[in-house]
């Protein structure tokens, strides 16, 4: 087999266009030379079965960035792409060919084979493993960085105008590439044997059908491949046995940070917004690369006059120039956009970079594609509910109470059920009612793969959303799984699946005896309740399983409290967090008699037990004096106890955290009541030296947590002495812990029965007297 490489002039033999798979000289150089050769077939590196997809790319719809998407139909998270921009030479061979009703095909290893041999791949099999080529060809050019070398010598030298020889650059390329496939062999891929054997078979397939008018645009790495002498029996030896899966594929919009390298596509670019922009200005670019950022930067409120714009086109050629470039390049242009535009800081510049350098353009396919029926009801969904997807990422505030922003709320929780994560739900500015709903939205081209993995479960959203809920019910391995799965059943409207869901939590909840289990599960019912009103739907069951939950929850838990180690109590506080919040919700909307009482009773139960960890002892008491249910001297009277010298400082700083700890506004409550913040600063300042150290994290960490202004605020009033102990201080004497400034006369005279009981004083005869 024979072929020439780039501008070779020896007779016979297709034109092979090497080139980097992404670049706007590359793709400048491209379209000139095939201007200039006019081939009567053009061949482009990719999957043979998207060969019937290509005519769509000349689509009055189809805008770039996009990609070809191949998934195995039995495994649709089997997947992989191959994306194509503006400026990639592969694109603009493919448009060139439609333009010129010349026959074009793809010409690499079948999708149904390079799907069998891996999980998931990006950006087509065989890119960006083993040896860099790029790499080596700067370093051995003196450069330190591939990207600036690949700018110099093939992107800015495209753009300043081409060589009297059109393919002369691809012949040099493809000369540096056989001298590095003689010195490195396969460069660390060998799975690319199996791919280039397939594209020359392919190759002399078109060679019969077209004649050796044809031009081939493949990765430069490949091209001496294509001119090796090989045998077809060879070829096709190496793909004999090849595994293979049936597989489907289609174009699916793209974004250029999916385009980006760090994103982890293998053939990926440093700047494919930069490189957008080289290839879409017809002159000067970079005077109106610098005018973008300008006003950029202006959207952002920064101050950026025509006069910066023209001092950093100035820098960015003179660094141009003392650099040694033959054009300004992405270096050049950034440091001369810091000093000028940004004042030398890097936190604007950082949001050039994501949002120029990169970029968030997200393309477009046409309603002709392939899609699988599941794609297409979600396609059709988004219009009607006006809610497109786009690259960038948006905060969308909804209000349940218009009858759009409630379907496009449930739309977005019957994805988030079959794993299609577009829309993340996020805190909401303003009303905290249940009417409003805040998301976080972004669209990912990964998402086509998940859409694609849910089709398993229907056609319409809205059935996956059913089958997936009805199976993750029956499957779901414990109580707490089924409850949250019941509130996004009512979150997302899927009535028919509710039915199966509270079966299974009925079983479920009647089974468990964990007060742990139990405790972790109530929140996301009472919740669920929530949504009764605003959504329209019968919670009639989930309120009767949520109470009978409730009240197990009461009877277990404090048993469950006691004797626990640090980290068990910790979690069991948070558990009580939870309960306290998900029975204040059930008493609001369902009939839940007697319930907040009997919750109450269990708060005082953990407050006085000893055998409960300090960190519950406090936290319960807290919840208590928050509802009410503790007067003020009570809870002095508890904290006055759990503080005292009998208590170990470790236990007693436990007790601080749960009582004032985290964002329940303990600060506040000790600025405001000055008795509690006198029997904390009594008790800190009592600590013992040799156990301080050990009490000092956990009370750092409680304080630590409360707002500059709170703790300011709390440092002022020790340091004037404000408290009860105020006085005792100025006296020389230290307060008791846990006693008032004065003596409660009604309190004391009730001891006295028990004082003169277990003295023996109260016999027959004195009680005879006394009555």
């Amino acid at each position: 087999m024979t072929a020439r490489a780039g501008g070779a002039t020896a007779p016979g033999g297709p034109l092979l266009l090497g080139v980097r798979h992404h670049g706007p000289g590359s793709a400048r150089a491209v379209l000139a030379a095939l201007e200039s050769v006019r081939p009567g077939a053009v061949l482009v590196e990719g999957p043979p079965e998207g060969d019937a997809l290509l005519p769509l790319a000349a689509h009055s719809r189809m805008r770039p960035p996009v990609a070809l998407l191949a998934h195995a139909v039995d495994d649709p998270g089997r997947a992989a792409f191959w994306p194509m921009a503006d400026f990639s030479p592969e694109w603009v061979a493919i448009r060139w060919a439609s333009a010129h009703g010349v026959p074009v095909r793809f010409v690499d290893l079948p999708a149904a084979h390079s799907l069998a041999l891996t999980e998931q791949r990006e950006g087509g099999p065989g890119e960006g493993r083993g040896m860099d080529p790029i790499g080596i060809l700067a370093g051995t050019a003196g450069y330190d960085d591939p990207e600036r070398w690949w700018e110099d010598v093939v992107e800015h030298r495209a753009t300043g105008g081409q060589p009297a020889d059109p393919c002369a650059p691809f012949a040099a390329l493809a000369e540096a590439m056989t001298a590095l496939r003689e010195a490195y062999g396969d460069g660390g891929h060998p799975q690319d044997a199996v791919r280039e054997a397939c594209m020359r078979l392919q190759l002399r397939a078109a060679r019969k059908e077209f004649g050796d008018d044809i031009a081939v645009v493949c990765g430069a790495w490949h091209v001496p491949a294509l001119t090796a002498r090989t045998t077809v029996a060879a070829d096709r030896a190496l793909l004999k046995g090849m595994p293979k899966v049936k597989t489907e594929l289609t174009w699916v919009p793209w974004t250029h940070r999916r385009l980006a390298r760090y994103s982890g596509y293998g053939a990926g670019i440093e700047s494919p917004g930069w490189y957008g922009h080289l290839f879409a200005a017809p002159d000067r670019p970079v005077e109106r690369w610098m005018t973008k950022v300008a006003g950029l930067l202006r959207d952002t409120d920064r101050t950026v006059s025509s006069a910066d714009v023209i001092e950093a086109v100035r820098l960015a050629g003179t660094l141009a120039a003392l650099r040694g470039r033959p054009a300004v390049g992405l270096d050049e242009a950034t440091d001369a956009v810091r000093a000028v535009m940004c004042e030398g800081s890097d936190v604007p510049l950082a949001f050039v970079r994501d949002r120029l350098v990169v970029g968030e353009i997200l393309g477009e396919v046409p309603d002709t594609a392939p899609a699988v029926p599941l794609q297409r009801d979600l396609d059709r969904q988004q219009r009607t509910l006006r809610l497109r997807p786009e690259a960038e990422k948006r905060e969308l505030e909804l209000d349940l109470r218009k009858d759009t922003d409630a379907a496009r709320s449930r739309l977005l929780h019957r994805l988030r059920l079959i794993g299609v994560h577009w829309g993340e739900p996020a805190a909401g500015r303003g009303s905290t009612g249940t009417f409003r709903e805040a998301w976080r939205l972004h669209w990912d081209p990964e998402l086509f793969v998940r859409i694609a993995e849910a089709g398993v479960w229907g056609t319409t959203v809205l059935g996956a959303a059913t089958a997936r809920a009805e199976a993750d019910a029956v499957s779901a391995s414990s109580l707490a799984g089924v409850t949250a799965l019941a509130e996004q059943c009512l979150l997302a409207g899927l009535t028919e699946a509710l039915p199966v869901v509270m079966r299974a939590l009925a079983d479920r909840a009647a089974l468990d005896a964990d007060a742990g289990h139990l405790a972790d599960a109530l929140p996301a019912l009472a919740r669920s309740l929530r949504y009764g009103d605003v959504r329209a739907t019968d919670t009639t069951a989930l309120g009767e399983v949520a109470v009978g939950l409730a009240e197990r929850v009461c009877v277990g838990l404090p048993p469950a409290c006691t004797g626990l180690d640090a980290d068990a109590a910790e979690e069991a506080r948070r558990r009580m967090d939870g309960v306290h919040i998900a029975i204040g919700l059930l008493a609001t909307t369902v009939r839940a008699e007697g319930l907040p009482e009997r919750w109450a009773g269990v708060l005082h139960k953990l407050s006085a037990r000893d055998a409960v960890s300090g960190v519950i002892r406090g936290r319960a008491t807290r919840l208590l004096l928050d509802d009410g249910r503790l007067a003020g001297s009570e809870t002095a009277r508890l904290m006055g106890l759990a503080l005292s010298p009998a208590a170990a400082p470790a236990e007693a700083a436990a007790w601080i955290e749960g009582f004032v700890g985290g964002a329940s506004g303990g600060g506040l409550l000790l600025v405001h009541d000055e008795r509690l913040l006198g029997l904390v600063d009594t008790w800190l300042t009592g600590v013992p030296a040799d156990t301080f150290a050990d009490v000092l994290p956990l009370v750092r960490r409680t304080f630590s947590a409360y707002e500059p202004g709170v703790r300011r605020t709390l440092g002022e009033l020790v340091r004037r002495g404000t408290g009860p102990g105020r006085a005792a201080r100025d006296e020389g004497v230290a307060p008791a812990p846990g006693f008032g400034e004065g003596l409660d006369e009604e309190r004391a005279d009730a001891v006295v029965p028990v004082v003169r009981l277990l003295l023996g004083l109260d016999t027959p005869a004195e009680r005879a007297v006394r009555g």
